[in-house]
């Protein structure tokens, strides 16, 4: 055979694999079975030059979830009093923070330049729902519903209600709200711990004020932390499903559901230099969401349970350092907390976590997304690494007090006493600009503190006040944060001139 023929029949050979391969890729022809084409070389040795795939690929049908969810998600427009919201800075979106993932908010600009003797409502944020009772209970991000006034829930059949909240929680940025309205259609909630990556998702909710809207990806990663990308801010408990379904602000609050139409994650930020869609966007797992809204409705505030140990997620330099061998990931144990499961279980610093209850637990955002499921009194088992050596221990999780008593919901009342403004002869009388004094004064954490009649509170945790909503804002800002003591430490002066500090607790 002369060297013509030869070329020629090779390049035959590449040409009909070719032909076979795209015949392959466009139709697909039965199921299990792959040949593969060789060809021989000048030495007569047979070498492989492509493979076919006979495996069958069914087109993803995005129809029936689709169909199946859209009447499950609402809108939500939420309102405030332009003064209000300025005074004690109860817009969420005020917060620069938001203009990282949601872009500069023009209402915002439009809010700060309005005079504050404005008193008329106006919209304060626009973003979703989803319906999780047919008797009207919704669930929704924090930031969606925080600093409103007034609720307004429009169904997709153009339904209108007026919306109260039931609970919230700033920690997982997560709301309860509920209408009143009966056969409301829900989307079932499904299991996020079963999502697996590349895994089709939709993404359904309002954006710009779309109703309605659905978008398609996939799920690009799990159990995502992402203050890496916010400048080290944390947002709390970040565990989230990252995806490249478009979702845009209005989209907050809403669903991500997987094909079947079950409800995995309540989409919640973009990451983004704009304000709008740049390839990657972050949900709720549902695995958090169910047990927060279950804590919310049950007991009016989040059981949160504390494992109680500092900790840092394994890299090869400290495996060295450390000399651990036997395991390459895992969260490197340097503290651990006194009065706390981890000191109770046996815990100590250089422990190697790999492990609770079975699940794989090698980065924070998989050890949030763990603690995020259980309350205090739970138990756990802790599968750890210590010598080059697996062990296991059982731990029962306690909160951030160190017991097992249940939280419950807080209020300002709490208190024991009401506010009124100090009388500007009675600030000029004791050399002071601002200040709110404490009236009707009762039973409280106020008078069990020692704190008396008519005392004027000037600055709380050294920030100055001057009406009763500076005194809730602070208030609510220690309620809502994981600091172990939860304490007000106020500076005032009684109207006889006599300087005093109080310490109270707000702890159970």
């Amino acid at each position: 055979m002369n060297k013509s023929v030869k070329t020629f029949m090779l390049a035959s050979l590449a040409a009909f694999s070719c032909s076979i391969t795209a015949c392959a890729n466009n139709q697909g022809v039965g199921v299990d079975e792959v040949n593969n084409g060789s060809v021989a070389n000048d030495s007569g040795q047979v070498s492989n030059l492509f493979t076919v795939s006979k495996r069958t690929t069914t087109p993803t049908d995005f129809t029936y979830a689709a169909e199946n969810t859209v009447n499950g998600v609402v809108s939500i427009k939420s309102f405030a009093t332009p003064r209000s919201s300025y005074r004690a800075g109860s817009d969420a979106f005020s917060d620069p923070f938001f203009d990282f993932f949601f872009g500069p908010n023009p209402y915002r600009r439009r809010q700060q330049q309005q005079q504050p003797e404005e008193q008329e409502q106006k919209q304060l944020g626009l973003g979703s729902g989803v319906i999780i009772s047919s008797d009207g209970y919704i669930v929704t991000n924090n930031h969606v519903i925080d600093g409103a006034e007034r609720l307004e829930v429009t169904l997709n059949d153009n339904r209108n209600f007026n919306a109260t909240v039931v609970g919230s929680d700033a920690t997982t940025d997560l709301a309860l709200i509920k209408i009143d309205a009966e056969d409301l259609p829900i989307i079932p909630i499904g299991d996020s711990d079963a999502l697996k990556v590349g895994e089709w998702v939709l993404a359904v909710g309002n954006p710009f004020g779309f109703t309605s809207t659905v978008t398609a990806g996939i799920v690009s990663a799990k159990a995502r932390n992402i203050s890496s990308v916010t400048n080290g801010r944390q947002m709390g408990v970040e565990s989230f499903i990252q995806t490249d379904a478009a979702v845009n602000p209005g989209n907050s609050g809403g669903a991500l559901v997987n094909t079947n139409g079950e409800l995995v994650g309540i989409n919640t930020a973009i990451y983004s230099q704009t304000g709008n869609y740049a390839g990657y966007s972050f949900a709720i797992p549902s695995s958090i969401v169910t047990k927060i809204i279950t804590d919310l409705k049950q007991y009016g505030a989040v059981q949160r349970a504390i494992l109680g140990i500092a900790f840092s997620e394994l890299t090869p330099q400290l495996a060295k350092e450390k000399n651990i061998t036997a395991v390459n990931a895992g969260l490197y144990v340097g503290k651990v907390e006194e009065r706390s499961a981890a000191m109770e279980a046996g815990l100590q610093e250089g422990d190697v976590i790999i492990e609770i209850n079975g699940v794989e637990t090698h980065t924070s955002g998989q050890l949030q997304e763990q603690m995020s499921k259980y309350r205090p009194g739970d138990k756990i088992t802790i599968s750890f690494v210590r010598d080059n050596k697996k062990q296991t221990v059982n731990a029962t999780l306690r909160n951030n007090q160190g017991n097992t008593n249940i939280t419950k919901a807080s209020d300002v009342m709490d208190l024991g006493c009401a506010f009124q403004k100090v009388s500007s002869e009675t600030m000029r009388q004791l050399g002071i600009r601002s200040g709110v004094q404490v009236v009707g004064l009762k039973d409280g954490k106020f008078k069990s503190a020692g704190m008396k009649e008519g005392f004027i509170i000037l600055d709380i945790n050294n920030t100055r006040v001057s009406s009763q909503e500076d005194v809730e804002k602070i208030y609510k800002a220690i309620m809502k944060s994981d600091e172990y003591d939860k304490v007000m430490f106020i500076t005032g002066i009684y109207p006889t001139g006599k300087k005093h500090y109080f310490a109270v607790s707000l702890s159970e």
